[in-house]
């Protein structure tokens, strides 16, 4: 496809998806949502397993700012997608101390923070610079108001999810189109696509909690979807590691 023709690509399948949504309708959570199936206590902590899973988010979280110190601040994008990486790793321990709806927003709002710096260094890097922060600008307060608008419709006895998913599955899309359209590094195609794979594992995992838990009776699919997401964070920082014309993202070695 032409190079002009990209961008073009990119913004249609951002507003076919989001048009798909807006004709679906209302998307409630299920009701059983906040009903995870291991709630054995670890070190004096109850629901110990899906609470102590969040480790890997603090770590990769970390990992990356701290090997971001002293880089150009090109893409601060990145510096935020690491960032709420690690505070996600808090709110998802203390939604899981205690699930409900009002623990759930400190749960979502560093994973919308995460899926909108995500989004915008991607497209800064491959179709505008801009992206990297007036993008970042407007697309970290749409991404957080999101969040509210879900809890607002709770509120209002009528929920729904669907700008929050589209936040959330916005990034997936963008980096799919990516390795599709533009020419990358295999290196880098590989990372992205273990990327989005891992992703699709965390997903399916999330789905199968019950399943999983009584298949290996020691991990149940909710805590094993903490891991696969981190791991598939961690895809990005090894991915960022990896480049060697480090001037936009790493300090030179």
């Amino acid at each position: 496809m032409p190079a002009p023709s990209r961008p073009w690509l990119l913004l249609l399948a951002a507003l076919a998806a989001a048009a798909l949504l807006l004709a679906a309708g209302p998307i409630p959570q299920p009701e059983n949502y906040h009903a995870f199936v291991d709630t054995r206590a670890w070190l004096g902590l109850p629901n110990g397993a899906d609470v102590l899973s969040n480790l890997p988010f603090l770590l990769v979280g970390l990992a990356g700012l701290w090997r971001l110190r002293g880089a150009s601040p090109a893409l601060p994008a990145w510096r935020l997608f690491f960032l709420a990486v690690a505070l996600t790793a808090f709110g998802s321990a203390w939604y899981h101390l205690a699930p409900d709806n009002t623990r759930l927003v400190w749960d979502r709002l560093p994973i919308a923070l995460a899926c909108a710096a995500l989004s915008c260094a991607v497209l800064a890097e491959r179709v505008h610079s801009g992206f990297a922060r007036l993008g970042l600008i407007l697309a970290s307060p749409l991404a957080l108001l999101s969040v509210w608008h879900w809890s607002w419709t709770v509120a209002r006895g009528a929920e729904d999810l669907r700008a929050y998913l589209y936040v959330q599955f916005l990034p997936m899309l963008i980096v799919l189109l990516i390795l599709a359209l533009y020419p990358l590094p295999s290196g880098e195609r590989r990372r992205w696509g273990g990327m989005l794979g891992l992703y699709a594992l965390a997903k399916a995992a999330e789905l199968s909690d019950g399943p999983i838990y009584a298949f290996t009776g020691f991990v149940s699919g909710h805590s094993l979807k903490h891991l696969l997401a981190g791991w598939a964070a961690w895809q990005v920082a090894a991915l960022l590691r990896g480049r060697r014309q480090a001037a936009d993202c790493w300090r030179s070695e």
